[in-house]
C-alpha cells in the first residue's frame, strides 16, 4: 500500500486501485465487490468479480443501482437520495476513505466501519453527497459505502430466484471487506456495520443471515427495524402486482428478459398494494412495496440467539413520520379520521392505540398524533423489538439512543425527522445543500459541536463497543436523548413502547 502518493495505489484480492487524495483522506470510488448483475444474473446471488490486470482507476464515482428519481415533496433530499440512475452494469461497487498517512502504515488495526445507505428499499447510492467518510478518515476509521441492488432486482420474491438478494450483496461487500480492507490499514476482525432507515433494516437482517457470520462485530442500526420484513404471503401478492403491471408471467424467466428500465418502471407504479393478511399488518405501512422477505423477523431470530456475539447500538428520531406528512402538505391538515387510518394500518387494536398516543400527549396536533403512530409503526416498534431481544444476550453489549434536534425547515415543522440525524453521524452539516428553507437542516446553522460528538460517538462504539453512555437492559432502559444537550433518559415513551409490544 501506498497512500503517501499523490495517487494513492492500493492492491485488493481482484487487483490493484489508483485512488484520490483529498486533503488528509485517501479516497477510492467504484471499487467491484461482486460481478456486474448481468440478465439472469440481476435474480442470482452475487458472484466473484473478475481480477483484472493492471491498475484500475478508483478515482471517480461509478456507476449505481437501477432506479428512479426518488421525491419527497417540498423538501430537497437529492444530498440522500442522490440525483437518480447512473447508468452502468458494473455497480456492486464500494467506496473507501481512509486516512492518507496509512493509518495503520499498512497494518490492518484501524476500525472500519461500513454504511448501508436508505431509499425504501428502492434508491440510493454512494454516490450521494451526505456519505462522504472524510470525516471517518480523519478520526482514524476505515469507512467503506456500498451499493447494492434495489427494487425488483433486489428485492421482488421471485420464484425460482433467492429471497433478499439486495441483502446477499452487503454479505458479499462484507466477504470483500474481509479480504480486502487489511491493504487499506482496516482492522478485518473489527468491522463495524452500519445503516439507515431501509439501510438500517437490512443491518438488522444481516443479524440473522447464517452467511453473515463472523464478517462483523457490531452494528448500528440508525432508524430501521427488527419487525420490518414482508411474509412469503405478502411478498407473493407484489409479486403477482409486478407481474401484471409488466404484462408477464410471475416466473424468473420472465422477469429475466426484460431490460433494467424496465424494471425500474414497473416498480414505480406499485405503490398501494394492500399488504394486511389475517396475521399480519404491513410493516412499511403502505410506504414501499419492498422489504427483506423472511418469515421469522429479524427481532425474532435475535431473541432465538442468532449474532449472541455482536453489539448493537440502536436508535430512531423523535419526529420520524414528519418526512411523509410534512414535505406533501399532508401534516397540518390531518384529520381525526387520518389518525384513526394511520393506527388501523399498522396495529391490531388501532382504538386502544390511538386512545394511548392521546392520553400520552394531550397537548398534540393530529398532524402530531398521526405522525407518531406513523414513526412509531415504521421504527420505534421494531427498534424497541430488536433492542429488547438483544439484550437477551450476555455476551454483547446493547445500546439505544433518541435523536432530538429540530430542523427548523420548511417553515419549522419538519422537525426531528426521518434522516435528520445523518449529516450529524457523518459530520458533513456543513455541506450547503443540506441548508436553507426547504433543505433537510434547514435555514439556520446547525449546531456544530452537535455533529462532532455524535460523530464522535459512533466512531468510539466502533472502536471500542461502548458509545458513551449507559447499556440498555429491559430493567432500567437507558436510552441517550441527542440533542444539543445531551441527556441520559430511562425507559422514555414506556406507554406507548407497551401498546406495541
Amino acid at each position: 500500500m501506498n497512500l503517501h502518493h499523490p495517487d494513492p495505489i492500493v492492491t485488493t484480492a481482484q487487483g490493484t486501485v489508483r485512488g484520490l487524495r483529498q486533503g488528509d483522506t485517501a479516497a477510492f470510488f467504484n471499487i467491484p465487490y461482486a460481478a456486474p448483475p448481468r440478465g439472469a444474473g440481476r435474480f442470482a446471488p452475487p458472484e466473484p468479480h473478475e481480477p483484472w490486470d493492471g491498475i484500475r482507476d478508483a478515482t471517480v464515482p461509478g456507476p449505481n443501482a437501477p432506479q428512479s428519481e426518488r421525491k419527497l415533496g417540498s423538501v430537497n433530499m437529492t444530498p440522500y437520495f442522490g440525483t437518480g440512475w447512473s447508468i452502468g452494469e458494473d455497480y456492486l461497487t464500494v467506496n473507501v476513505f481512509t486516512p492518507a498517512d496509512g493509518g495503520g502504515s499498512g497494518g490492518d488495526d484501524l476500525p472500519v466501519m461500513v454504511f448501508v445507505h436508505g431509499g425504501g428499499f428502492v434508491a440510493g447510492s454512494t454516490r450521494s453527497a451526505m456519505y462522504d467518510g472524510s470525516a471517518f478518515a480523519r478520526d482514524g476509521v476505515v469507512l467503506v459505502t456500498l451499493n447494492y441492488r434495489l427494487g425488483i432486482a433486489g428485492f421482488l420474491d421471485i420464484p425460482g430466484a433467492p429471497a433478499n438478494r439486495g441483502l446477499l450483496d452487503v454479505v458479499a461487500a462484507l466477504r470483500w471487506v474481509r479480504e480486502s480492507i487489511a491493504a487499506f490499514g482496516g482492522d478485518p476482525r473489527n468491522v463495524t456495520l452500519f445503516g439507515q432507515s431501509a439501510g438500517a433494516t437490512i443491518v438488522g437482517g444481516v443479524l440473522a443471515t447464517p452467511e453473515a457470520t463472523g464478517l462483523v462485530r457490531r452494528v448500528i442500526v440508525q432508524s430501521g427495524s427488527g419487525l420490518g420484513a414482508f411474509t412469503t404471503e405478502q411478498a407473493a401478492r407484489v409479486t403477482q402486482a409486478a407481474a401484471e403491471a409488466l404484462g408477464i408471467a410471475p416466473n424468473l424467466d420472465a422477469f429475466a428478459n426484460l431490460s433494467d428500465a424496465r424494471l425500474v418502471e414497473a416498480a414505480s407504479q406499485l405503490a398501494g398494494i394492500d399488504l394486511h393478511t389475517e396475521t399480519h399488518h404491513d410493516p412499511l405501512i403502505g410506504l414501499s412495496p419492498f422489504s427483506l422477505v423472511l418469515d421469522t423477523q429479524p427481532a425474532e431470530s435475535v431473541a432465538a440467539g442468532h449474532s449472541s456475539d455482536i453489539d448493537l447500538l440502536i436508535g430512531t428520531n423523535t419526529e420520524e413520520g414528519n418526512l411523509y406528512l410534512v414535505p406533501v402538505g399532508k401534516y397540518s391538515t390531518s384529520t381525526a379520521g387520518d389518525v384513526d387510518d394511520a393506527a388501523v394500518r399498522a396495529h391490531p387494536k388501532p382504538a386502544q392505540l390511538v386512545e394511548t398516543y392521546r392520553t400520552t400527549r394531550p397537548e398534540a396536533s393530529l398532524g402530531e398524533l398521526r405522525s407518531a403512530i406513523m414513526g412509531d409503526a415504521l421504527f420505534s416498534a421494531g427498534s424497541w423489538a430488536l433492542a429488547g431481544a438483544h439484550t437477551a444476550h450476555t455476551e454483547s453489549a446493547t445500546y439505544t439512543y433518541e435523536f432530538a434536534w429540530r430542523s427548523h425547515a420548511l417553515d419549522g415543522q419538519l422537525g426531528a425527522t426521518h434522516a435528520v440525524e445523518l449529516p450529524f453521524v457523518f459530520d458533513r452539516t456543513d455541506r450547503p445543500e443540506l441548508k436553507g428553507p426547504d433543505a433537510l437542516l434547514g435555514p439556520d446553522k446547525p449546531p456544530t459541536d452537535l455533529a462532532t460528538r455524535m460523530h464522535a460517538a459512533w466512531v468510539r462504539f466502533a472502536r471500542t463497543g461502548n458509545p458513551g453512555w449507559d447499556p440498555y437492559d429491559t430493567k432500567h432502559r437507558a436510552t441517550m436523548r441527542i440533542d444539543t444537550e445531551w441527556t441520559q433518559v430511562y425507559d422514555p415513551r414506556s406507554r406507548e413502547r407497551q401498546a406495541w409490544s
